[in-house]
């Protein structure tokens, strides 16, 4: 059966619907490719009596893109036959665009990628007007670049610049923009007005070509050599530079084959873009981000973390302990997505100005256009601010995100957890307290969870659920059935201090501030950490986290750690936030002075009392420093898998880079030693243990990776 419906009918109009059978999308694999090629064969053969050609979907989505399994086998040596499979297909799709007829793209739904790739080598673009439907080149999003001609014909269309967002930055559009865009040209009420419409358009347009086929044709906005353009250009790598610090290939391989290919001819171009997509597939950047982003990501959307056989539960109403800025973060991302909240604290005026924070995003949102004013006002009156427990009642969840206390927890839990409706469950937003220890203030310790957000909640992605030692798998079914409810990336870990991200993220933070105890210019270690990835550098999140509470943690969990018996090993980074604070009275970005000065008027810069409390002692070499930060956390991460506090590789991965910003270009925390090689890693990580301290040194089931020469899976 065919992947391609070919139907001419009385009007000598022909149809070509895309069916991949055995696939609830349509994607750009080998049988694809073949149904391809014997559908223009036969359009060659047909094509004196064809009027036109309309292309359309018989899935849901109209094309879901190329098939990522296929491009995530291939290897460098596979490039030259990789090359010559991509340039037969873009031939294909450039016989039906230069044939003379008028061919029309009906998207139904979808089309991403190399989806609107086709859509593209079309004279004519109509797609239903429904904000549902996505049309977009997120290829960079996984190191890529649009294959199949995306960085040649968008350019032509709309002009170099006004591309380059949906080109590297992975811009999508729902069809009301993208037909203000221009990369489509009209919006259908129905399926029928959208056949009826293509076929409008072939009846009015005996013969077609593209602009750039004709003679003449001048790039909109200017080519490379227009002045205009080429005086954006030629600042165009640096700035580019600036964003992905040189850690991300496709974006610079975009710009290339898009500014190289407008100085050809269009099939000069073609084949340029297909150099530099052979070169990025084979490339080991797009195999860690396709890795993570692709596949171990859409593993953890499709449950492999959730536990089988519990029924999928459906929350309505969730009570949030606490209105600062994480409960009433977590208050605004349940409502938006439909629940009602009970948002509480200790006082009306506290909750309702915690509701507040939901108002002001809702305002923007508004001022947009992106919400109505009656959409935001039913978001705001599914969260009910109050002072009183007895309003918790009938909650299938309660969540305490109050300050970082286990008295304070516990007093919270005994005082809501009854007011829970029949079968709730109960969790805490705890960030580094065990789950097992805050428990113990449960009635119900089967049905009491961890749910550890990330601020802001509103923009952050990844809910860590911790499973403490009494949890039932019916509790972390239902808990990972609410996170998904509410639109974010759950991942599974077990009981510990800390649990996994808390862990890595303080590694990474502990390193950085370590740092300036040796005299290295704090200037140079925050470049360095943006060098090798993360978002910003360690002593600015030291001091978005706040140096006091970065203190007050680490005193809980020494004084948890005594309690039991434990002995605690301080960390060299202690002393620097000691002083800080105890002595300079620098406690953080929220106090106006850390690590950073933050004047009213201005940007933050690094104090300059820095050099004279711990004087700059010389050259520090930044691959070392990169290595030390990205190590670290690499190691920690390790750690956790041999501890059983992570489950699987997919968890370490997905939760390194959503939750603590670990280098997205190696595909997460344990990819990066994936990639790096087990044995090299091992061998590096050694140097710089004897450097820098034995929280360097492999942990044995690294140590075993490496003997075997055997990569995590």
């Amino acid at each position: 059966m065919s992947a391609i419906h070919y139907d001419i009918d009385d009007q000598n109009i022909l149809t070509l619907t895309i069916d991949m059978p055995g696939q609830s999308a349509n994607t750009m694999n080998a049988a694809f490719r073949e149904a391809l090629t014997d559908t223009v064969s036969r359009v060659e053969q047909d094509l004196e009596r064809l009027r036109g050609i309309i292309l359309t979907s018989a899935k849901s989505t109209f094309f879901a893109g190329g098939d990522l399994n296929e491009l995530y086998q291939v290897t460098e040596d596979q490039a030259g036959d990789f090359e010559a499979m991509v340039n037969n297909l873009k031939r294909q799709m450039r016989t039906l665009e230069i044939a003379g007829k008028p061919v029309v793209a009906a998207i139904n739904g979808s089309a991403l990628g190399g989806g609107l790739e086709l859509c593209l080598a079309c004279h004519h673009r109509v797609v239903l007007d429904d904000d549902r439907i996505q049309l977009g080149l997120p290829e960079v999003t996984l190191g890529l670049l649009p294959g199949g001609g995306g960085t040649q014909r968008l350019p032509r269309m709309l002009g170099l610049e006004a591309s380059f967002p949906y080109l590297m930055e992975g811009k999508k559009a729902t069809p009301k923009a993208a037909l203000k865009a221009g990369i489509v040209d009209a919006l259908a009420s129905d399926t029928d007005d959208l056949i009826q419409q293509a076929r409008a358009f072939i009846d009015a347009n005996p013969s077609c070509q593209q602009p750039w086929d004709r003679k003449g044709f001048k790039m909109p906005g200017g080519g490379p050599q227009h002045p205009a353009m080429a005086q954006k250009l030629a600042i165009a790598p640096a700035m580019l530079r600036q964003k992905t610090k040189g850690c991300y290939p496709a974006p610079e391989a975009i710009l290339s084959a898009a500014v190289e290919g407008a100085q050809v001819d269009f099939d000069s171009a073609q084949l340029i873009e297909t150099r530099y997509f052979a070169q990025l597939v084979c490339g080991q950047v797009a195999k860690n981000m396709t890795g993570t982003f692709w596949f171990q990501l859409n593993a953890i959307k499709a449950g492999e973390s959730r536990p089988q056989g519990v029924d999928r539960a459906r929350f309505h109403k969730v009570g949030v302990l606490g209105a600062g800025m994480m409960g009433a973060g977590i208050a605004y991302s349940t409502a938006a997505r439909g629940l009602d909240v009970v948002l509480k604290d200790v006082s009306l005026e506290n909750a309702e100005k915690g509701r507040g924070y939901s108002q002001k995003l809702l305002d923007k949102k508004v001022s947009r256009g992106r919400l109505s004013d009656a959409e935001r006002d039913a978001v705001l009156a599914r969260i009910q601010p109050t002072a009183s427990a007895d309003d918790l009642d009938g909650c299938d969840l309660i969540i305490e995100a109050v300050f970082e206390d286990s008295d304070l927890k516990a007093k919270v839990t005994q005082e809501a957890e009854q007011r829970l409706a029949e079968g709730g469950i109960f969790a805490s937003n705890t960030s580094t307290i065990p789950i097992t220890q805050l428990a113990k203030a449960s009635a119900r310790p089967d049905k009491f969870i961890g749910l550890h957000f990330f601020s802001p909640v509103d923009k952050m992605q990844l809910v860590e659920i911790i499973v403490g030692e009494q949890t039932s798998d019916d509790t972390l079914a239902r808990a990972f059935d609410y996170v998904q409810q509410i639109g974010k990336i759950p991942i599974v870990v077990n009981d510990s201090r800390g649990f996994f991200t808390s862990r890595v993220f303080g590694t990474f933070v502990n390193e950085g501030v370590a740092m300036v105890q040796e005299g290295i210019a704090p200037a140079s270690i925050e470049n360095a950490g943006v060098l090798a990835g993360m978002p910003v550098g360690p002593l600015a999140v030291c001091d978005e986290v706040s140096l006091t509470l970065v203190q007050h943690i680490r005193n809980q969990s020494r004084k948890d750690t005594e309690a039991a018996g434990g002995s605690w090993q301080p960390h060299p980074a202690e002393a620097v936030i000691d002083r800080l604070v105890d002595e300079f009275g620098r406690k953080g970005k929220a106090a106006g002075a850390g690590f950073y000065d933050y004047p009213e008027s201005g940007r933050k810069h690094l104090w300059p009392g820095l050099a004279d409390a711990f004087p700059i002692a010389g050259k520090a070499d930044l691959q070392t420093l990169k290595d030390r930060l990205l190590f670290i956390q690499a190691i920690e991460t390790v750690r956790c898998l041999e501890e059983n506090v992570l489950r699987t590789v997919a968890d370490a991965n997905v939760g390194s880079i959503f939750g603590i910003g670990f280098a997205a270009w190696a595909g997460g925390a344990i990819q990066f030693i994936n990639q790096y090689g087990p044995r090299d890693f091992v061998e590096r990580a050694r140097e710089l243990a004897a450097g820098y301290g034995e929280r360097f040194s492999p942990p044995k089931l690294l140590l075993d990776k490496a003997e075997r020469d055997e990569k995590f899976q």
